[in-house]
């Protein structure tokens, strides 16, 4: 990763993941007219906001605001308060995706991220790979059960995850990614970060299986108690 500061703002990004955009438009690629003028936006996604998928020249990547959720995110929508340029929202992202990809556990490549700073405060925006063809587990358990081998493999790369020492605090079945192939895919790591011990690996575990129980009774997906056991012998194997 590359960075580059100018203006009250600093931009962090992988060179090699822009070879068609020069230094000049760095701070344009964060907001989706410079994508619409290009006709590079190729879809969206909306949930605490609107996710940009934009086409790139090796990949297709997703844009994302960061945006505040829960009751205190209806008064201040995408502010945070400052402290220095390496604990805005983005530079973790990216730190934690660069750990996780050195312990080979499947998460998008980290394309660049942007903070811009006003006053004792900032907002910031991530650009990240956006994996091919791939569904959440509920799009996915909506239509039909998966094989317990799947859900092996899950857990294996959530103990992978684990050993590189990094703390999902919000890992649930919408962060789960199945590709075409059937490869595990983890995702939306903002507000994570590496963390020491063991004691809270066991609160990742039971918020997911929290995730399956109540996608169950919301959506009806196909899930039962021996697909919960096929992925601890994942994680445990």
């Amino acid at each position: 990763m590359q960075q580059l500061s100018f203006n009250d703002q600093v931009i962090w990004f992988e060179p090699s993941l822009l070879t068609n955009i020069d230094h000049s438009q760095l701070a344009q690629i964060f907001e989706p007219e410079f994508w619409q003028q290009r006709e590079a936006i190729v879809g969206s996604a909306c949930g605490r906001g609107t996710t940009w998928f934009v086409q790139l020249e090796q990949m297709q990547a997703a844009l994302r605001h960061y945006r505040r959720g829960g009751l205190f995110g209806k008064l201040v929508k995408d502010s945070y308060y400052f402290t220095n340029w390496g604990h805005t929202r983005g530079a973790r992202e990216i730190e934690v995706l660069a750990a996780l990809t050195q312990h080979k556990v499947h998460v998008p490549r980290a394309i660049a991220a942007r903070a811009v700073k006003h006053g004792f405060f900032y907002r910031a925006d991530i650009l990240s790979e956006r994996i091919p063809n791939a569904k959440d587990l509920v799009e996915i358990l909506v239509e039909s059960p998966l094989a317990h081998q799947v859900y092996y493999n899950i857990g294996v790369e959530i103990k992978k995850m684990h050993q590189a020492g990094v703390n999902h605090t919000d890992l649930n079945i919408h962060n789960i990614l199945l590709d075409e192939q059937q490869k595990v895919w983890l995702i939306d790591f903002d507000k994570c970060g590496v963390q020491a011990g063991d004691a809270w690996k066991a609160g990742n575990l039971a918020r997911l299986q929290r995730s399956f129980i109540k996608e169950l009774n919301k959506c009806q997906i196909h899930w039962q108690q021996a697909d919960w056991q096929a992925l601890l012998d994942g994680y445990n194997a």
